[in-house]
């Protein structure tokens, strides 16, 4: 076996190693914070720095299409006026791995003031961004597969699924549905198969829309049956 090969195994087993570790440290944390973004009338703020941002991106992009609206904030740009985005009703996640990011850090007394409930995804559980949270979740990892334990590999995959787990476990407690994510992702080869006329009774029917399709910027032809109603196709 070549040395490349080698060294692309070890990395796959340490991160498959991160990820299965996360399943034991799923507890009422994680039940409390899928609670409390349901219950939630604004929107989830997910905010982190460098490699931790990336993969908050990622997060967001997953609530979105999965029926939990989210929108991304970057530490720096929040200090320079975006921390208005953030309101009482939200809830905001924070990552970092050391829980000790500085621009994070920064950010946690003005969250307080605004009043909004801070949920750290944090990778040391005793650290400031853990004790100045109402809720946390664990995602430390034992190594990085860095070979100098320095650049994040396994710590951000173990986000990322974290973040895939809060986000699947809220579509299964709103209900959410195979229609309802075909009106939020029309595009692509998925959209094409998910709104195929009489795809699961998809399109099946005309209906008069409840919506202002014009203000959407586009003429409705039909709508799509959903448990909660018509949606604008």
């Amino acid at each position: 076996m070549s040395l490349s090969i080698e060294k692309g195994k070890e990395v796959i087993r340490i991160e498959a190693e991160a990820v299965a570790a996360l399943e034991s440290k799923l507890n009422h944390g994680f039940e409390a914070a899928v609670e409390l973004i349901s219950q939630c009338s604004g929107r989830v703020v997910v905010t982190g720095m460098g490699k931790s941002g990336l993969i908050a991106r990622k997060i967001v992009a997953t609530m979105n299409s999965t029926g939990t609206a989210a929108i991304f904030l970057h530490p720096s740009d929040a200090v320079h006026g975006d921390l208005g985005m953030v309101r009482k009703e939200d809830v905001v996640i924070c990552i970092s791995k050391s829980g000790d990011t500085q621009e994070i850090r920064q950010l946690l007394p003005m969250f307080r003031r605004i009043g909004v409930k801070v949920i750290a995804m944090v990778g040391a559980i005793t650290s400031h961004l853990a004790t100045q949270s109402d809720i946390v979740l664990d995602i430390s990892v034992k190594e990085e597969a860095c070979p100098h334990d320095l650049a994040p590999t396994a710590s951000t995959t173990a986000t990322l699924v974290m973040g895939d787990a809060l986000a699947i476990a809220l579509l299964h407690k709103r209900g959410f549905t195979r229609e309802e994510f075909a009106m939020f992702h029309p595009g692509g080869n998925l959209g094409k198969r998910l709104l195929r006329r009489g795809d699961d009774g998809v399109g099946s029917e005309r209906a008069g829309c409840p919506r202002r399709c014009a203000a959407l910027g586009g003429n409705c032809r039909d709508d799509i049956k959903t448990p909660r109603g018509n949606l604008c196709r």
